[in-house]
């Protein structure tokens, strides 16, 4: 049985092992939420590249989409390849055909209908285009950190606890969601200070994290 970390942190992992070394062998929980976070962090840069378009005067989208997201992903697909696990997105870099697909067996469908809801949430208007942001990034952390509630809902034997970055004792999966983690607070604070630009710094309400998460990730 993996041993189960219960502690709820965000600031950075020091972790001085390297990114990538000698593999070891997954059970279905880690796999599973290894190949989920592949199509997660292809979300995020999907919207972030769909919103740009949306929104060409406002470079946030571009920088995180085109740059972090992008190099997320990709870092993902690198460690499925570490470990020999068939990407679910293989043509992802495609671009721009590969916007929106995507194609995993188990969740590809999950995160199909992600994008069509967030991308029409975004086209809302640009505050509400930040909104979305700052949601997907919360939500990458919850889900980066523990085990994504549509896992957990799907018949494949994985309960709640047993896959996720608190979950695995793979030393390498733990410094590359750490640094995950750590982009999706820095965007957080980014998305944040677009829409409080508008409504008035210390008035954004946590969306998928706690109110007392969001606000220690504020460094308030």
């Amino acid at each position: 049985m993996k041993k189960i970390v219960t502690t709820l942190a965000f600031g950075a992992m020091a972790l001085a092992a390297p990114l990538y070394s000698v593999a070891g062998t997954l059970d279905i929980g880690e796999e599973t939420h290894l190949i989920f976070m592949r199509e997660e962090e292809k979300l995020a840069r999907d919207v972030y590249m769909t919103l740009g378009e949306l929104y060409p005067g406002d470079a946030t989208f571009i920088d995180i989409g085109d740059g972090s997201e992008q190099t997320h992903t990709d870092t993902v697909r690198d460690m499925l390849a570490v470990y020999g696990i068939a990407d679910p997105n293989p043509d992802a870099n495609n671009l721009p055909a590969s916007i929106g697909i995507f194609t995993g067996e188990d969740y590809g469908w999950y995160f199909t209908e992600k994008f069509e809801l967030l991308v029409n949430w975004g086209s809302q208007s640009q505050l509400d285009a930040w909104y979305v942001g700052a949601f997907i990034e919360e939500l990458d952390m919850v889900d980066i950190i523990g085990c994504p509630k549509v896992i957990v809902d799907t018949d494949n034997g994985i309960d709640a606890g047993e896959c996720g970055m608190d979950y695995t004792d793979e030393t390498q999966l733990k410094t590359m969601y750490g640094h995950l983690v750590d982009g999706s607070e820095n965007h957080l604070r980014a998305f944040v200070k677009n829409i409080e630009n508008v409504i008035g710094e210390g008035n954004y309400v946590a969306q998928v994290l706690t109110q007392e998460q969001v606000d220690a990730i504020l460094g308030r």
